[in-house]
């Protein structure tokens, strides 16, 4: 089948890819030449395991090109998928400023008819929007469906769950046209619902909510476990293995963060209000998820004793918002780095792959080539991403390079006895803080590898 994915973000460059990779001809078009330029010469734009090798695979077998010229990708077409940006607006709206753009470009280059596909996040009404949009700007009376089909990808695995979802969704007008999308997915062997388009662009922004909601409640969890004095991952385990809550989503952290939860809840409250529906339950969400943040922050200050940090020196070890991943879409590294800043502190930083797009945000603070690095002379260690790396790091070498063996672990990715017995302070989240155990010189021992804890997102 011949497809047209327009926009090379997230969305689109994996859906393109994959697309190509199971023998379909794709082009993958963007307005911005110079991403197009890179793709073309094969430089990712973003980082996404895998990614990079299926893109050269498909180019070098001709199935896969990248273009700027949008009309003769549409034109080719049976297929055409928007996959653009839907950035949120101040109150809360998704701007469709550039939906309705690629919705412009389809229909001026309309020559046969096409299945037009929403894979963008959207608001409920979207299908409708963007069937207008190309009806009015159409220039030849040539018909068209438009087919909203959300993505359900997690950045860091999104080409696992391009090519094993837990479900595809197809919200179309009638099965004839549904059945267009159902010949291209048929490959996966996965399981399919059919919908109308409005329940379509519902279920994504609905899951999205619900997931987010299972976070700020593990968080909100965790905020009185540290109170009672219980530990909050043996609480959100046993929650986790009744099979009406399930594990997944119900580890305590610094909340959610990255490019769809917080965008995607704001929206769905936004459209929940618009309609009359107040929401009260997605309200608390986003606002427990707002806060835990700045209560992992006040840890920080309480442990190094008040606001005023000048003189101290504090290593930070992860940047983007969740492993595997350069993304910094609202990581809590920025609310984190932001903060020790204005209150005078020396900050270090260490991620395996997201330091670059960090520079741009944070350019005079130092960044280290690892863990060690950043950790050396800090009288802090401050761990905010759970990359695989940092739990096994070292503690007897942490502990001869650090100016105070202080811990404080946004992530829970230590058990904090194995911790304190290797004479560290740690803070955690949802759990009671632990002085340490008074060793005399050089018997710091190494901590055990940890088991590894269920991904932030």
């Amino acid at each position: 089948m011949n497809i047209c994915v327009i926009g090379t973000g997230y969305v689109g460059l994996v859906t393109g890819v994959v697309f190509s990779d199971l023998g379909n001809d794709v082009v993958c078009v963007d307005k911005l030449s110079a991403k197009i330029d890179g793709l073309n010469k094969g430089v990712m734009p973003i980082y996404e395991p895998g990614l990079e090798e299926m893109v050269a695979r498909n180019v070098a077998d001709g199935r896969l090109q990248f273009s700027t010229d949008l009309e003769a990708a549409v034109t080719k077409a049976e297929v055409v998928f928007i996959a653009v940006g839907t950035p949120p607006r101040e109150d809360g709206s998704t701007d469709l400023s550039y939906v309705e753009d690629a919705a412009k470009g389809v229909a001026r280059a309309l020559n046969s008819y096409k299945v037009i596909v929403n894979k963008s996040t959207v608001p409920v009404g979207t299908g409708d929007f963007v069937r207008q949009v190309i009806m009015t700007n159409r220039r030849r009376a040539v018909d068209f469906d438009v087919v909203s089909n959300p993505e359900f990808l997690r950045e860091g695995s999104a080409i696992t769950d391009t090519l094993v979802p837990d479900r595809i969704v197809i919200g179309a007008p009638n099965r004839v046209v549904a059945m267009r999308l159902l010949e291209l997915y048929a490959p996966l062997e996965r399981p399919m619902i059919i919908t109308d388009v409005a329940s379509a662009e519902m279920i994504k922004y609905a899951s999205n909510a619900f997931l987010a909601t299972k976070i700020s409640f593990a968080n909100a969890v965790a905020n009185i476990c540290e109170e009672a004095g219980a530990d909050v991952t043996q609480v959100v385990k046993g929650m986790g293995l009744d099979s009406r809550i399930g594990a997944a989503f119900l580890s305590a952290g610094l909340g959610y963060g990255g490019s769809c939860f917080p965008k995607d809840t704001r929206s769905l409250l936004h459209t929940a209000q618009t309609f009359g529906y107040d929401f009260p339950l997605l309200k608390a969400t986003i606002e427990t998820n707002e806060e835990q943040p700045r209560r992992f922050i006040r840890k920080i200050h309480d442990a190094l004793g008040g606001d005023d940090l000048k003189g101290l020196t504090v290593g930070v070890l992860g940047l983007a918002f969740k492993p595997n991943t350069d993304d910094m879409r609202e990581a809590k590294s920025l609310d984190v780095i932001t903060d020790l800043l204005a209150c005078g502190a020396t900050v270090k930083a260490y991620d395996p792959i997201a330091i670059e797009n960090t520079r741009s945000v944070f350019p005079h603070i130092t960044y280290g080539a690892n863990a060690y690095e950043v950790a050396a002379g800090a009288d802090a260690l401050v761990v905010v991403t759970e990359w695989n790396e940092f739990k096994t790091l070292n503690f007897e070498r942490l502990a001869s390079i650090m100016n105070r063996r202080l811990i404080l672990d946004g992530r829970n990715i230590y058990d904090p006895e194995t911790v304190r017995r290797n004479g560290f302070e740690y803070h955690s989240i949802g759990r009671v803080t632990l002085a340490p155990v008074t060793l005399p010189s050089g018997a710091v021992k190494a901590a055990a590898p940890q088991k590894e804890a269920v991904p932030s997102v």
